[in-house]
């Protein structure tokens, strides 16, 4: 492909050589450079790829795109532009033929939802015969094929990978997380999204790693809005009117407020053994009954945007409901069956806005006792921990503070940190740090009524020790529990 087509929608300055020469692949990895190649020089985090240009032009690489003054071997073509990581995204629709503009697009943003919705919404669509990718925290699903996911959105070249794949597998649409990480590295620049989705905002995400700060946070999050034909947001949550300030996009709305164009009325809260479910009626824009096997709220926001997407997409009201029945995500309160007495649920629920918003939600369903078991991630935000621990402490009956992915750090230093929180309520716990053990003492002493809560690993089939990924998925955890109780 000649050079000069992979730069067809960006503003740029040919510094040295030519744009007019062919290129045989598109890297910003330098240990993945082959002859001819261009290579993108992203500023990371961890590495600067400016420190790499000597290394690719000895591996034959025919051009480099910079953001900032290198010096270059003879014969190498240097490119700048303003933003590499932009450049990246645009070159990398180019290289695969501008896959998405062959799809119908639907991004979601928000802290708290984004994966439960694109599976509802993947459902419904399927449901009346769409065939549906999706790019997600989990995994990235491309026709029958699935891929584990690293980031929630991953990087700018491998989205439009997976989406020249989802063509090529017979896709019409794609339903994926738009995270407000993604955003601010550019990663989705260049996609004019079908659908643009809003769920909800709160703090996290500030950090070193992460966002400087809230305001940079929730600017982020409104980028979507400027690259979408359709933007559609939860009217009820505070920071709505903020994340749509600057908005280029049509805009509906949907919650429980009278200002949502699609509203959710009556919610009943439906539970028995084992099952816990939420009924309410949508009104509005529509107009039919609901119920859906996830408890909750949240649930029925999460419905409620899938319902919203799928307005535009014609679905009949019964596939819907059909659909919303079975929609199931791994890790999302997912409930295992474990006894008759009480039930035990796996949730992904890693920080203290989303583990409080599920315990509230249980509470709705008077349970005999909420008991939690969860730990943190290691070199993450200590406030996190503290946080947890306080909303744990207030909110269950009883805490298993345990092992999460401590990372680098020890896992006991991440408990002790969870502990100064839960001190600052009366809340009563105990610290088990292997977290196959905490969840044998959970079931141990489960209780007729008790509701017990695996948190914060959800999906994740691993854990993170020092640099290595060990398997533990807590199914497994479970049932090998299970089997040494029976053999007791």
């Amino acid at each position: 492909m000649k050079l000069t087509k992979l730069l067809e929608r960006l503003d740029y300055k040919v510094v040295a050589g030519s744009d007019n020469i062919e290129i045989t692949e598109l890297v910003n990895d330098s240990r993945k450079v082959v002859p001819d190649s261009a290579f993108v020089c992203i500023s990371g985090a961890v590495s600067d790829g400016h420190q790499y240009v000597k290394d690719v032009a000895e591996k034959g690489a025919a051009a480099v795109i910079v953001e900032k003054d290198v010096e270059v071997p003879e014969g190498l073509t240097v490119i700048k532009v303003e933003n590499t990581r932009y450049a990246l995204a645009l070159m990398s629709a180019a290289y695969f033929g501008y896959p998405a503009e062959k799809l119908k697009t639907i991004g979601i943003t928000g802290t708290k939802g984004k994966t439960t919705t694109t599976y509802m919404v993947k459902a419904i669509l399927e449901e009346v015969g769409h065939k549906v990718g999706l790019i997600g925290t989990i995994e990235a699903i491309i026709g029958d094929k699935t891929i584990p996911s690293n980031n929630t959105t991953p990087e700018s070249y491998t989205i439009q990978k997976y989406f020249a794949q989802m063509v090529e597998a017979g896709c019409d649409c794609v339903v994926m997380e738009v995270s407000s990480q993604g955003l601010m590295l550019h990663r989705t620049a260049g996609i004019m999204f079908d659908i643009g989705i809003f769920t909800n905002l709160g703090e996290d995400h500030i950090g070193p790693n992460e966002h400087k700060d809230f305001e940079d946070y929730k600017r982020c999050k409104g980028l979507l809005f400027k690259q979408c034909k359709v933007g559609i947001g939860n009217v009820d949550d505070k920071w709505f009117e903020d994340v749509f300030k600057g908005a280029t996009c049509e805009i509906e709305t949907f919650g429980f407020g009278e200002k949502a164009d699609l509203r959710a009325i009556n919610v009943k809260h439906i539970s028995r053994p084992g099952y816990l479910g939420v009924w309410y009626h949508v009104t509005g824009l529509m107009d039919f009954d609901v119920e859906i096997d996830i408890p909750g709220e949240f649930s029925v926001y999460n419905s409620l945007t899938a319902i919203a997407v799928c307005r535009h997409f014609n679905v009949p009201v019964e596939k819907i409901k059909d659909a919303l029945k079975v929609a199931k995500v791994k890790g999302r309160i997912e409930m295992v069956k474990v006894s008759d007495d009480f039930t035990l649920m796996i949730d992904y629920a890693h920080n203290a806005m989303a583990l409080e918003s599920l315990l509230h939600t249980l509470r709705d369903y008077n349970p005999g006792r909420i008991v939690t078991v969860f730990g943190c991630g290691g070199n993450r935000s200590k406030t996190r921990r503290y946080e947890m621990g306080e909303v744990s402490g207030k909110l269950s009956d009883f805490t298993i503070i345990t092992s999460d992915n401590p990372r680098f750090e020890e896992p006991q230093a991440i408990i002790d940190d969870i502990i100064v929180g839960m001190k600052k309520t009366d809340g009563k716990y105990i610290d088990i740090c292997d977290r196959k053990e905490a969840i044998r003492y959970a079931i141990e002493h489960g209780r007729p009524g008790d509701v017990i809560v695996l948190a914060g690993k959800g999906h994740e089939t691993y854990q993170e020790i020092k640099g290595v990924k060990y398997d533990m998925d807590e199914r497994v955890l479970i049932k090998e529990v299970l089997e040494e109780l029976k053999g007791e």
